[in-house]
Parts: C-alpha cells; sequence; structure tokens
C-alpha cells in the first residue's frame, strides 16, 4: 500500500496485512489488520510517528523513499509490530532522534537494544516543536502495556492514539465507517483491552478536556468523526452490563446439552437475552465480544475424568483473564462416577470477583428434580439481574 494523506501536515503510512490470521500466535484476525505510522510535516522538522511489523518492513521503506530528511522518530509503545522496525529507520536516518517515554526507552533497549545517544525522553503532557505543528505527548498507560502513550497534534486537533481504540481490520480505504468498524472494534477492545478497564476509565476521562476532531491509531481504519468510538469505550468499559446471560459449553454425550437448553429456555421465558457459545465451534473473539457486556456468565460442562472438560477450562481461563464486568457466574453439566468441577472452574474464574449462584451438576442424564435445579437457578438469575437494575 502506498503512503496516503490524511490532511496537508499528516501522512498515513505503514501496511495493511490482509493475509494474517492470527496475532501473538493466540488471537484470530478474521479481517486481517494493518500497522499504522504517521508521517507528519512541520515548517521545520519531520516526525514519523511509530513503525510496522518487521515483516512488513519493506512496504514502510518504499514509502520513506520519498523522505530525504527525519528528524524524529517517535515510539509511542514497545511493542514489536509497532517497534520492530525502528532500528531499520534508525539506520536509514542517522540523523533521527527516537523520541519515547522513559518506561518505553528502558523495554526498547531491552527488546532491540537500541544505544542510548538515539534517545530523547519526554515526560507525561510534554511537547515537541516541529515549526508550525506542536506534538504533545500523553501517557496513556496500560492501554494496554505500562509504556504506552499517544500524540497529539496540537493545531490539527489529531490525536495519535497508538493501540488505543484501534481495530484488527485491513481495508484499502483510509477513514472509518461506522457500520463497518464496530464490530472489530469491539472484538479488538474485548481481547486487548477489557482486562484493563479501570485505566481505560482513566484514559478516556485524561482526554476529556481536548478538542478531538480526529483518531489516528495503530490499528485500524483513522476515526474522522472520533465521537462514536469515544462513546462505545465510555459504554463498553464503564457502563453497567446488560440484561445477558453468555452460557459457553460442551456436551460429550448429550447430557449437558440438555440442561443448556432448558436453562436457554428458562431464561427467555423470563425475560433475560442468552447467547451461547458450543465450544466444539465457536470463535474465541465472538465469545470474548460477548462477555463484555454481559451480567452473568453460565459453564457449561461434561466431567473428564472428573474435572470439567478441556475446552472449558480454556474459556473459564479466558474469562477470568480478560475480566469483563459480569456480576455473577454459575456452572451447569453433568459427571459420570465424580467431579472435581466446581473446584477447578471455580478458580479459574475467580478473578472476575462474581458472585458463584447456585452450579447445577447433574449425575448422568439429568432427571426432574435436575431440571427443576435449573429452572431454580433461571430463577435466581433473572432476580439477581432485576436487583441490579438490569431486568
Amino acid at each position: 500500500m502506498n503512503a496516503r494523506p490524511i490532511m496537508p501536515s499528516i501522512t498515513l503510512m505503514g501496511a495493511v496485512d490482509w493475509d494474517r490470521k492470527l496475532f501473538d500466535s493466540l488471537i484470530p484476525l478474521p479481517e486481517g489488520t494493518s500497522y499504522n505510522a504517521y508521517l507528519v510535516r512541520g515548517s521545520e522538522k519531520t516526525a514519523l510517528v511509530d513503525t510496522v511489523d518487521p515483516a512488513k518492513l519493506d512496504v514502510l521503506m518504499a514509502q520513506l523513499d520519498t523522505v530525504d530528511h527525519l528528524d524524529y522518530l517517535v515510539a509511542q509503545h514497545a511493542e514489536q509490530d509497532h517497534s520492530g522496525s525502528i532500528p531499520a529507520v534508525l539506520a536509514r536516518y542517522p540523523e533521527a532522534i527516537l523520541v519515547t517515554n522513559p518506561k518505553a526507552k528502558e523495554l526498547l533497549q531491552e527488546h532491540l537494544d537500541i544505544p542510548d545517544d538515539r534517545f530523547r525522553t519526554v515526560a507525561d503532557g510534554e511537547t515537541l516543536s516541529l515549526g508550525d505543528k506542536t506534538l504533545r505527548f500523553i501517557y496513556l498507560p496500560w492501554v494496554h502495556w505500562p509504556e504506552t502513550m499517544g500524540t497529539y497534534i496540537e493545531e490539527d486537533h489529531v490525536l495519535l492514539s497508538c493501540d488505543f481504540l484501534g481495530s484488527h481490520r485491513a481495508q484499502s480505504g483510509v477513514f472509518a465507517e461506522r457500520h463497518i468498524v464496530m464490530h472489530g472494534a469491539k472484538r479488538y477492545y474485548a481481547e486487548i483491552m477489557m482486562p484493563f478497564r479501570g485505566f481505560i476509565v482513566k484514559n478516556l476521562d485524561k482526554l476529556t478536556g481536548l478538542q478531538i476532531d480526529m483518531i489516528c491509531p495503530s490499528h485500524g481504519p483513522v476515526y474522522k468523526e472520533p465521537a462514536f468510538i469515544l462513546d462505545a469505550y465510555r459504554e463498553w468499559a464503564g457502563g453497567p452490563p446488560h440484561n445477558k446471560v453468555v452460557i459457553p459449553f460442551i456436551s460429550m454425550h448429550g447430557s449437558t446439552l440438555k440442561m443448556v437448553d432448558r436453562l436457554t429456555a428458562a431464561l427467555a421465558d423470563r425475560g433475560v437475552t442468552v447467547e451461547r457459545f458450543d465450544l466444539t465451534t465457536a470463535d474465541l473473539g465472538d465469545i470474548a465480544m460477548s462477555l463484555v457486556d454481559a451480567a452473568t456468565i453460565v459453564i457449561g460442562t461434561p466431567a473428564v475424568l472428573t474435572g470439567p472438560h478441556p475446552k472449558t477450562i480454556e474459556i473459564a481461563y479466558l474469562a477470568g483473564a480478560l475480566r469483563p464486568k459480569t456480576k455473577f457466574v454459575s456452572i451447569i453439566g453433568s459427571f459420570g462416577w465424580g467431579q472435581r468441577i466446581i473446584d477447578v472452574l471455580g478458580g479459574l474464574i475467580a478473578p472476575l470477583k462474581a458472585e458463584l449462584l447456585t452450579p447445577v451438576l447433574a449425575k448422568g442424564d439429568p432427571r426432574a428434580a435436575d431440571m427443576q435445579a435449573i429452572d431454580a437457578l433461571a430463577d435466581t438469575i433473572a432476580a439477581k439481574h432485576h436487583e441490579a437494575g438490569l431486568l
């Protein structure tokens, strides 16, 4: 992809990665991704903000063929998909100064072995003049690494937000269309940002006093009308959960499935929305998105050698790691001769700090008493949602 102007002073550089399907050997990328870098030209100085994943270095280097001189290279984040090409850019421009914060400097030196004399560190709120353009650096810690910062171009009211507010999306156009980008943006939030909800709220508050006419993230399209993504993040991170139960489940011989079907119907009858995922086929990103605003999680599992099915262990660990704003959790399922399901899954979901509602475990095929217990669980969930003002 060629460099593309956003406005006279700012050019979108970097690479669109149409074919990448997995991030960090973990996160599925159904829409690909991009590694955005931004060239900011002032009347006296020129700065490049971030680089690209080393796999796409050739694309960035071709774009830089039109840049004879670079005064500053700004590193907003030390993760390799943005910083990995810094050594090559610094080698191409020996006059360039690498601008970052002290924590990022430490990480960049540890990961990329950049010489100390190439750095200039900046404090939170410090400015850097390019002549008629002023860069103000804004610390945005824990979105999603501790050293992350953004760059605000004061005269243009443009925020280069790094990973914050981004999306894993490859597209040929520059700007975000709300109805297209929101799904990917929520997925990106769910998979990457959600564990840091408290920091996100604080960082959003930190941006409140700025006039922001455009947001340029390090992944995905540019927001020319940024209010909708800021409002979405406020809702996802700080708003109340919804009247929704997420049921990730697996059933080996049909017993657990019968209980999941009964709970789904019982909750629907009580006015509670249900989103359920069969873990034999479900996409983890879709589950993460569903967890963003779920008030309750109910994991359905059979016993495997007395413990929960391994796929439900994975999803319980995921929920505990992502730490959505869930208020209530429970477990349903079946077992043969013995079970340690509650002990194992309960420990994995403990980081949620959610209230554990009475689990329902059937020995063998669920009988009438087991199904009555499922109905009682649905009653409890509906009552808890009502008490919380969600139903």
